[in-house]
């Protein structure tokens, strides 16, 4: 039996006894742009500039400047892996993580001495300089400076105590300083940032960095699924059928996850905004999943470093912001959304959702489902409408009938070839809000589009209307097990 996945380090010694799954290697590569140029290569895929490919995940252990350290890499860049990692089907893990979002588990207080303090740096130190304690990437010579891309920001809510984990764009600025990017009104942590300064607080935070993917996957939900208030640690705990172990900071009144590789504690300082490229001056941030880098912000909130704590031999884990990596953390949460919504409105027709790569898990879904009967035309444009209710930042949904495969995108527009007119089957909404980082979404294309930010969300309906179902029949194959004509390997 597989041994049981409670960290990262055990994440990785799975991934390690599947065939291709993870790579290794002892070369030295610099983290700055280096690192990242390499796995683009070997395994980033998503919405990476061409050439790329899905494949395995990697560690690097010699990494220039930091001699104790590693830096993990793609761990999460395959649905395969995600699977693997969560002890599902691939195919499963929207609907699996659904029915973790309905029945959490919430953590609770590990007892004894936590991992991820085995070895403390407190920033009141003379020679404490996060350079040196965080094995940080950049993505591309580009970059602002080094980002932390999978911190999981736990804070909470200065008025009623809540807690909630989040991941944001951090950006090393100082030996004690790093700035945090919160996307207008769409995530908690940054509701909890702007209610203490309106009472003129710091808010405690804690960054825990290499953690169990359960974790990762999970505090990627977004309202309504999980509302302000709802710890989506809840969910991973759900996911592992046992809680997630929490421990109190060294330096700051807060909870970081006791089995971490690495911690950052800190406070986000109240009235305080940073120009995210003050160091390099190359006017961008870092590279989003849509495969743009995007624009420097001038209103990152900071945060003021108080310490970092690490496990002996430190793991740092890493991703490539379009990467497929992205797409399994954004999208898997997202198809579980998605059909939450749908399943409980109309139970039974919808199949399965796939938020897959060329939408970077974020702006596209594919819905498959089933009409049970006559009164069922129309409601496939229905679900599609509660697509959008779940998932605000959703621009594109596809539609499709249960026997087309909704994760083979080919299969997709095969469907979309053979079953779809597009004077008849395109429905447009203008004018709504979607999400900031799309190019696209911005006035200068479109005389529809008020503001930046703002889309026109389009259904692709390639489902066969329910009257036309016996003229639509693929062609059927016979049955037959192909092991007997084939080697047993």
């Amino acid at each position: 039996m597989a041994e049981k996945v409670r960290d990262l380090r055990s994440a990785l010694e799975r991934l390690k006894n599947m065939p291709g799954q993870l790579a290794e290697t002892d070369v030295a590569v610099d983290p700055m742009a280096e690192l990242a140029g390499v796995y683009r290569y070997v395994g980033a895929g998503g919405t990476v500039k061409r050439p790329t490919k899905e494949g395995p995940a990697m560690i690097f252990r010699n990494i220039k400047g930091h001699p104790d350290a590693s830096v993990a890499i793609g761990v999460l860049a395959s649905r395969k892996r995600v699977a693997a990692l969560l002890d599902c089907e691939p195919e499963n893990l929207g609907k699996m993580l659904y029915h973790s979002v309905e029945k959490p588990v919430a953590p609770v207080e590990f007892q004894g001495a936590p991992l991820c303090q085995e070895v403390v740096h407190l920033a009141d130190d003379p020679d404490f300089d996060l350079n040196r304690l965080v094995p940080a990437p950049t993505n591309t010579p580009d970059d602002a400076g080094p980002y932390i891309t999978l911190g999981m920001c736990y804070a909470s809510h200065p008025d009623t105590g809540l807690h909630d984990v989040t991941i944001h764009r951090l950006c090393i600025q100082g030996k004690d300083e790093l700035s945090i990017f919160f996307t207008p009104g769409a995530r908690h942590i940054g509701a909890m940032a702007d209610r203490a300064e309106e009472l003129g607080q710091k808010l405690p935070i804690s960054i825990s960095i290499g953690v169990d993917p359960a974790i990762e996957i999970g505090s990627c939900f977004e309202p309504p699924t999980t509302p302000l208030g709802y710890d989506e640690l809840s969910v991973a705990g759900a996911l592992r059928k046992e809680p997630v172990e929490l421990c109190h900071c060294v330096s700051v009144n807060e909870m970081a996850i006791a089995n971490a590789e690495y911690v950052i504690e800190g406070e986000v300082i109240p009235g305080v905004r940073v120009q995210e490229d003050q160091n390099s001056h190359t006017g961008y941030a870092m590279p989003e999943f849509p495969g743009y880098t995007g624009s420097a912000s001038d209103q990152c909130r900071l945060i003021k470093v108080k310490a970092v704590t690490h496990r002996r031999n430190p793991i740092m884990q890493t991703c490539i912001g379009p990467s497929e990596e992205h797409v399994s953390m954004a999208g898997i949460p997202t198809e579980a959304s998605i059909y939450g919504m749908v399943e409980k409105a109309m139970p039974g027709r919808l199949r399965n959702v796939y938020c897959g790569s060329a939408g970077g898990g974020k702006y596209m879904a594919v819905l498959q489902f089933k009409k049970l009967g006559p009164s069922d035309e129309g409601r496939q444009r229905q679900a599609a409408l509660l697509a959008f209710s779940a998932f605000s930042e959703l621009k594109h949904v596809f539609l499709v009938d249960e026997d087309v495969d909704c994760f083979d995108m080919n299969d997709v527009l095969w469907a979309m070839n053979t079953r779809f007119q597009g004077d008849a089957d395109i429905i447009t909404i203008p004018g709504v809000r979607c999400h900031p980082l799309d190019p696209s979404n911005d006035p200068t294309c479109s005389p529809s589009i008020r503001d930046h930010g703002i889309a026109c969300k389009t259904i692709f309906d390639c489902t066969v209307p329910y009257d036309q179902k016996k003229r639509f029949v693929r062609a059927r194959f016979l049955e037959v097990d192909p092991k007997h004509w084939l080697d047993e390997e």
